[in-house]
């Protein structure tokens, strides 16, 4: 099936009022590609269910995803999503520690040079020697583990003095949700190359975290193998976000609930996670 008769890269759809873009690994990896080497400035995440209502919670955090140049269904439920209101036809989602991969793979193989910014230093620490294992062309710009505050009165401009210095030609952010999303629309205006907000993609390949087997991720249960990993930190954002994302779906595919998005973020941040 062709890019043109499945929809893919037809443009972004509305849901629960967050824009989120019809696409598949090929189509989001290209469009990633081509901006590092036009040297545009590219804002990427990939939301499953907690970064969909993130949106839905918080309407300024909205409209800042929605000035995204790209929003990949990262969560089953989220592909679900366009193929419930929008008839996408998508037959898989565009999960981030998966993009992460591909995007780092050509990278690799156009001798672009990768920034990685975020997490902590033990898991840079193994995530740096496992991607050069897997990748031993990849060029690795720099790493600047997250200092777990907020940002200063002039850092965002230093941060990106240190991106641009370094010759990175694609930047990989790992903040978690939604962290490393208003991290990466403060950025983007700073820098010219794509910005990942990769969510969960450091500690699983770094070893950190293990996928959950592929009938899980199949049939949207991916959640439920994280909360068994992780259940005092995620039991709220699993047992209470999923439900009202069901909800919402179902009210906004029958007509009781608009979800109107708001127009994109044009403002920028001046305090923000780093």
């Amino acid at each position: 099936m062709t890019v043109a008769q499945n929809g893919v890269g037809q443009g972004k759809r509305n849901v629960l009022g967050v824009l989120v873009d019809v696409t598949d690994y090929a189509d989001a990896t290209e469009r990633i590609m081509v901006a590092a080497r036009e040297r545009r400035g590219f804002a990427v995440t990939a939301l499953a269910v907690h970064g969909v209502m993130t949106g839905v919670q918080d309407p300024a955090h909205n409209a800042r995803l929605n000035s995204f140049d790209l929003v990949t269904p990262d969560g089953q439920p989220v592909r679900w999503g366009l193929n419930v209101l929008h008839s996408a036809g998508l037959s898989d989602r565009v999960y981030g520690p998966t993009l992460t991969l591909k995007v780092v793979e050509r990278a690799a193989a156009e001798g672009l040079p990768v920034y990685l910014y975020g997490s902590t230093e033990p898991t840079l620490a193994k995530l740096v020697p496992a991607l050069e294992k897997m990748f031993p062309a990849l060029k690795i710009a720099g790493v600047e583990a997250s200092k777990f505050r907020k940002s200063a009165p002039g850092e965002a401009a230093e941060i990106a003095d240190r991106i641009k210095a370094s010759g990175a030609r694609v930047v990989l952010v790992g903040l978690g949700c939604p962290r490393q999303e208003v991290f990466t629309y403060a950025m983007r205006p700073l820098l010219d190359m794509p910005l990942l907000a990769v969510g969960a993609a450091f500690d699983y390949h770094a070893g950190l975290l293990k996928n959950p087997p592929a009938w899980m991720q199949k049939y949207a249960l991916e959640w439920l193998w994280r909360l068994g990993l992780e259940p005092k930190r995620l039991w709220k954002r699993y047992v209470l976000l999923n439900p009202n994302y069901l909800a919402r779906l179902v009210a906004q595919k029958i007509g009781l609930w608009k979800a109107t998005p708001p127009a994109p973020a044009t403002e920028p941040v001046e305090i923000f996670a780093v």
